[in-house]
């Protein structure tokens, strides 16, 4: 008795959920679709109404605020990372005096906005004039400038500080411990076992604080230091076009876009040996 096999259509897979368009998806692509939108019209404006005679001459400016701009960030940084330290370990110890002056330290800076704190050092300290000649210090505060890297370096530093003393604090006690065992002083177990696997941690999160700054350094301009924002506002007083301020945007998105990629090349060259 011979069968015969009858062929019966397999039913079609139901669709994924991955493939399905929901209306949450629906929405972010009608989201994109309206950026992208825009930046095209943006880039046609700017493409249709480019003045050459403007930017030869404002450009000059511009490159002189850029250097402003690394300048006043880049020291600010250094500086920072200087004064985090004490911070740092004044918020790690177990005495309660430094720990409450460190805490409320922090506390303060990363709690109010960086242009209240400027104004505060450029405008507040600017009124006790006669007791700043009288100690010596009103040749610095004078000056919009260094106004502006003593905001930024007091601010990033208590940003620093938190950042510093969460990674110290995400190493396994075991190290410690391990370093204890083989006799080796608390001091260079810190130096040379804890900070290195800290900093490591701590190297995304000082990247994105960097990079933080180079945006918040520009209400430097609001105390008339000529940094990437401060020659914007001077060439849009002179010409009232807009394209100015795209013009800043456009450098600012540079200098960060170039930092980002650097400080992804550090990170996969710091941390090469993890990952084998």
């Amino acid at each position: 008795m011979s069968a015969t096999l009858q062929m019966i259509p397999a039913r079609p897979a139901p669709p994924k959920a991955a493939d399905r368009l929901t209306a949450s998806r629906l929405l972010g692509y009608l989201w994109l679709a309206f950026w992208a939108v825009l930046g095209l019209g943006l880039l046609y404006l700017m493409v249709t109404g480019f003045d050459p005679e403007k930017f030869a001459k404002y450009g000059p400016r511009y490159l002189s605020g850029i250097g402003v701009t690394a300048t006043l960030v880049s020291v600010s940084v250094v500086a920072g990372a200087v004064l985090s330290l004490p911070i740092t370990f004044a918020r790690m110890s177990k005495n309660p005096v430094l720990n409450a002056i460190a805490y409320t330290y922090v506390y303060i800076f990363r709690g109010t906005p960086l242009l209240a704190q400027l104004y505060l050092l450029y405008y507040g300290i600017g009124s006790f004039k006669p007791q700043l000649e009288a100690v010596g210090l009103w040749w610095f505060f004078r000056e919009a400038w260094y106004c502006g890297f003593l905001s930024l370096t007091m601010n990033t530093a208590a940003y620093q500080a938190e950042i510093l003393r969460g990674a110290i604090l995400s190493v396994p006690r075991g190290q410690t411990e391990g370093a204890k065992s083989l006799g080796i002083p608390s001091r260079i177990a810190f130096r040379k076992i804890i900070l290195p696997q800290a900093l490591i941690v701590a190297l995304r999160p000082y990247g994105n604080e960097i990079i933080l700054m180079i945006k918040g350094s520009a209400v430097v301009a609001v105390v008339t230091v000529l940094d990437i924002m401060g020659e914007t506002r001077y060439a849009f007083s002179r010409t009232f076009d807009y394209q100015t301020y795209l013009w800043a945007a456009i450098f600012y998105l540079l200098i960060v876009e170039t930092l980002r990629h650097v400080w992804d090349w550090l990170e996969r060259r710091l941390t090469r040996h993890l990952k084998r």
